[in-house]
């Protein structure tokens, strides 16, 4: 019996713990999927990758002294950060950085979960949207044949890595670099389409270039956390109708265009003040942040922090019509202080949003539905007592 390297031994185990692990939460594996994951090394796409410290990031790739603890890490059920303000780690040196990051690999837990909702046989022609480190992409390889799977990315630095990783695994699919908003002109028509990244509204390309019957995966969130997994089938009328999946996740958003973030004003002048029974840190519970961003305007940005003495203290703002809220704790009492200006108070929806919340006994994101069209995307409720809410994306 031929004895395999000890190399290879490890990286086997670690793909078995790795699967075992995901088995022991809420993930329910697939017999194929299990194969999958047990059959798709890891650690070729991500051979560096950033650790992070506080605000800072630093790189971490395999060395002989620590080449356990980095094979534990590569296959835990957590994401990976690869790429911080575009910078990957592969290209950072041995330094640490700040900023934000760009691109990771995803949780293979949260992998499963939306390849499971995908469906995905044998023979099925596959979109994704996000390459990122390939390592999705070469699952989804395994799943439905390499001939099969387009996967497109924004950034060259990624599709091209990617590219020749998947390449020296074995069968590659093929790779664009191109703006995923635009998904892949050109080619035929695909029966699944999965985003890797999140999106405030499903891009009318993604719409187009799926098959009458056939499914996407695509995750919404708008700026806060509380990012949601929306599975669709697209019907012979053009609609694309489904559920919100129970799996929270916080995607990064897709990079398209040159559309920047706008910057945050630091103080306002003549704003006004009232006191608010809702502290700012409600946005931070991801169980009520999905449904707090359906009440939030598409371009509203927000910034939070803690002060010295805990009081915590969240900044909205929309550039549209210069609309400005801070809510800050009070420290002597419950509640909140709230000074707006501009044309609207911005606070005042997500107070109301959290009391029709709680009235409704904190509905669970599963319980929504989808329907959308390239003009008209909207997320629904339904009351167990025939009540119906719904909201644009």
């Amino acid at each position: 019996m031929t004895r395999l390297p000890d190399d290879r031994r490890r990286t086997l185990a670690a793909r078995i713990g790795l699967v075992r692990s995901m088995e022991r939460g809420s993930v329910v594996l697939s017999a194929r999927l299990a194969e999958a994951f047990l059959n798709v090394p890891r650690e070729p796409f991500v051979p560096v990758f950033y650790r992070r410290d506080g605000d800072r990031f630093t790189p971490w790739g395999r060395t002989d002294a620590d080449a356990d603890a980095w094979l534990a890490q590569v296959y835990s059920d957590d994401s990976l950060i690869t790429e911080v303000d575009r910078v990957h780690a592969e290209d950072a040196g041995p330094r640490s950085i700040t900023g934000v990051p760009t691109s990771s690999s995803t949780a293979p837990s949260l992998m499963a979960d939306m390849l499971d909702a995908l469906d995905v046989r044998r023979g099925t022609r596959v979109l994704e949207i996000g390459t990122g480190t390939g390592y999705n992409a070469a699952l989804l390889c395994w799943l439905a044949g390499a001939d099969s799977v387009t996967t497109v990315d924004s950034s060259e630095r990624l599709t091209t890595t990617a590219e020749a990783r998947l390449r020296a695994c074995g069968p590659a699919p093929t790779v664009r670099c191109a703006d995923g908003a635009e998904g892949a002109p050109g080619e035929a028509r695909f029966d699944r389409v999965i985003a890797t990244c999140s999106v405030r509204r499903i891009p009318a390309a993604w719409f187009d270039q799926c098959v009458p019957g056939g499914l996407l995966v695509v995750p919404l969130k708008g700026v806060l956390a509380g990012g949601a997994l929306a599975r669709l089938q697209k019907l012979p009328d053009g609609t694309a109708v489904g559920r919100i999946l129970h799996t929270p996740a916080a995607f990064m958003p897709l990079l398209s265009g040159s559309r920047r973030t706008p910057k945050i004003p630091e103080s306002v002048a003549g704003g006004r003040q009232r006191a608010s029974k809702v502290s700012g840190s409600v946005l931070d519970d991801w169980t009520f942040s999905f449904f707090a961003q359906l009440h939030m305007p598409a371009g509203t940005v927000r910034d939070y922090h803690r002060e010295p003495d805990g009081a915590h203290v969240t900044t909205l703002y929309d550039p549209m019509d210069d609309s400005y809220a801070r809510i800050a704790d009070r420290a002597s009492e419950a509640g909140a202080t709230v000074v707006t200006s501009g044309g609207r108070d911005l606070w005042k929806p997500l107070e109301e949003a959290h009391e029709r919340w709680l009235t409704l006994h904190r509905p669970r994101r599963e319980w929504f539905t989808v329907n959308a069209t390239p003009d008209k995307q909207t997320v629904s409720y339904a009351a167990p007592d025939g009540r119906t809410w719904d909201w644009d994306l």
